[in-house]
């Protein structure tokens, strides 16, 4: 294509050229044909014809290529003006086409016509000129071809060995890392992408192998109590009766039904994230929740501000609530305080809370929990009680699941500091339609 192109250009240059030529030509035999001083030969170039043709029509002169041969072409000059054209054949050679152009000459009171001609131009102009283009053409075409794929090499040379690094990451190594390029450009932030991506499914893997690991030995141990007590009745069946042996397995059954039921609300909570959101009053909701618990352990404190409105699931608000009342009354020592109110958003949460916050705070009076292992209680079957018992100290999916719960209503649950005992503080979206805490 750009050899056609640079041919074009030189080609219609070289046309204009030679045209110019033979106006020039026919312009000086006209000047001599009317000053009565014709010059032979008419034109030095062997390949220029020239004829002057009287006002009668008839050849008077011409190029020795031209002798006795009529006119050589059919147009003649309008006036004063020249007029050019394409004679093919005719009086020229068979299958030649000449560039001729029509000049006036006045002479003796009459209008001669000076005719000059040169053959057209082909294509490409000359061999050796198509020749040379042709050349540079290719070579340059060698050289762009040769140094984009040197530029293209080089470029995708870091592409090659971050494909070679992630060939080599498995569940063996999860640990490794793709190599970053030593220049700063996109393929470096697709390596940083890359890693921060590969960084997170470990991240991932590792958490779901220590939750296997701890679910498994959650489960493990109401199936172990369950086992030995049905052994232990099968080895002396005359000690213990069916009703002594259900109501001690009960309470294992109990507690294998209760790790089951929390681990099914975990895969739900992780499969679907979607909210079924209703208008929510969220001091009356609290209010509602806590009159329906049956004979609650702990004495309940109430300060609640109205209208703090919020869009909710009130299934799972109700299991958010429950559990952070299962593990106050658990800590508590006497009194469980629920506290609701409208706050503004702070600047950095705009666009999580764009028409302020509705807080609710759950604060018991227990010993609390130490600032560095606030983290640890949202984590899947931590238990900071002392004792460890299993029985007391639940199931250690309950707070885990309340902050699921709000991170899927786009809130957050935190523990935040205290005079006295925890304090759980549950933050929500209030609804676009609450007038703004001021």
């Amino acid at each position: 294509m750009l050899t056609a192109l640079v041919m074009a250009v030189i080609h219609r240059f070289a046309t204009e050229d030679l045209m110019s030529e033979i106006l020039a030509a026919g312009g000086r035999v006209a000047h001599q044909v009317e000053r009565k001083e014709l010059a032979t030969p008419l034109v030095e170039h062997s390949k220029r014809y020239v004829q002057i043709v009287d006002s009668a029509g008839t050849v008077v002169a011409s190029t020795p290529q031209l002798t006795g041969k009529p006119v050589m072409a059919g147009f003649t000059p309008d006036g004063r003006h020249i007029r050019t054209g394409v004679v093919c054949g005719g009086v020229f050679p068979s299958g030649q086409c000449n560039m001729v152009s029509a000049q006036s000459a006045f002479r003796a009171g009459q209008d001669w016509v000076v005719y000059t001609a040169a053959p057209t131009i082909p294509l490409y102009v000359t061999p050796w000129l198509a020749a040379s283009v042709i050349g540079v053409a290719a070579l340059m075409a060698t050289a762009i071809t040769a140094l984009a794929n040197r530029i293209v090499t080089a470029a995708l040379r870091p592409v090659s060995a971050i494909r070679g690094e992630l060939d080599q990451i498995s569940e063996t190594c999860p640990d490794r890392r793709v190599p970053f390029p030593s220049s700063r450009d996109e393929i470096h932030d697709l390596a940083d992408s890359i890693n921060r991506t590969l960084a997170r499914l470990q991240a991932a893997t590792q958490q779901q192998r220590l939750f296997t690991t701890d679910a498994s030995h959650e489960l493990r141990t109401p199936i172990t109590a369950i086992r030995a007590e049905v052994e232990d009745a099968l080895h002396a069946p005359e000690e213990t009766s069916v009703s002594t042996l259900g109501n001690t397995v009960l309470g294992s059954v109990d507690r294998l039904e209760a790790i089951v039921g929390d681990l099914l609300t975990i895969a739900r909570l992780e499969t679907d994230r979607s909210v079924k959101g209703e208008p929510i009053d969220l001091a009356e909701f609290v209010k509602s929740e806590c009159e329906r618990q049956p004979k609650p352990r702990k004495r309940f404190e109430f300060v609640l501000e109205p209208g703090a409105m919020v869009i909710g699931d009130r299934v799972l608000l109700s299991r958010l609530l429950a559990n952070l009342i299962d593990n106050a009354e658990r800590h508590a020592i006497s009194t469980i305080t629920f506290h609701v109110r409208r706050v503004p958003s702070p600047r950095r949460d705009v666009r999580r809370f764009p028409n302020g916050i509705a807080m609710l705070e759950v604060t018991d009076d227990g010993p609390g929990i130490d600032r560095g292992k606030r983290e640890v209680v949202f984590q899947r079957f931590a238990r900071l009680d002392t004792a460890r018992g299993r029985q007391a100290g639940g199931t250690g999916l309950g707070l885990p699941i309340a902050r699921q719960i709000a991170e899927a209503h786009g809130g957050t649950l935190q523990i935040e500091d205290s005079p006295h005992g925890a304090r759980l503080v549950l933050r929500l979206a209030l609804d676009s339609r609450t007038k703004n805490a001021q």
